[in-house]
């Protein structure tokens, strides 16, 4: 199979993790739909990454979409709880670490057009979002080692993207600072090398 997207992305990058712990192989291939030359929109008609293009030719996107398949079609290693209850608090997680990425790439795409057509209201909106998420996302896991409590899930790949994707393009929010518990759950997620390998680049 072949994973098409960017060193980026937090929505790749769950991808990518997805792939390691599940110990499936893959070809990466590069590209951005934000270049002129992309082939992105002739593979995905939505023109977003992650695609992840089967062996059969057929081609999946969103990365909620592609991850659930991938943890279905490799029976070790799952990220997903079997009950609906317990599938539904990690789907949960991932939801809201999803949304906070969501709200982080509208504040740094309006960020980058020119400072007179870009809105205030709408960037710190999209801030905001990111800093309520944060509060909540570091009340939900309180003391706990995991987002579920005792074992590694979904939860915490969907998280440990959104925490990295802010410190890479919003270092200034400085999460760790504010909520210790968090950046204790990243810190014992990048030492794990499929967290440690996907560090955001460029």
């Amino acid at each position: 199979m072949k994973l098409i997207g960017s060193l980026t992305s937090p929505y790749v990058r769950k991808v990518r993790i997805v792939l390691a712990e599940k110990k499936i192989d893959y070809d990466f291939v590069l590209d951005s739909p934000w270049t002129p030359e992309s082939n992105i929109p002739d593979i995905n008609p939505l023109g977003k990454i992650p695609v992840l293009v089967l062996d059969d030719e057929t081609v999946l996107f969103d990365s909620r979409v592609i991850s659930e398949y991938l943890d279905n079609v490799a029976p070790n290693n799952k990220l997903m709880p079997a009950p609906n209850r317990e599938r539904t608090e990690v789907k949960r997680w991932e939801a809201l670490a999803d949304g906070i990425c969501d709200a982080a790439a509208l504040s740094f795409l309006e960020k980058k057009r020119p400072a007179k057509q870009q809105s205030a209201d709408w960037i710190e909106r999209q801030e905001n979002k990111i800093l309520r998420s944060l509060d909540y996302m570091a009340e939900q896991l309180g003391e706990n080692n995991w987002c579920m409590g005792t074992h590694f899930t979904l939860a915490e790949i969907a998280s440990g993207c959104a925490l990295g994707y802010l410190a890479f393009r919003f270092p200034e929010i400085d999460w760790s600072k504010k909520h210790p518990n968090l950046a204790r759950l990243y810190a014992k997620l990048m030492q794990r090398a499929a967290f440690a390998d996907t560090v955001p680049q460029g």
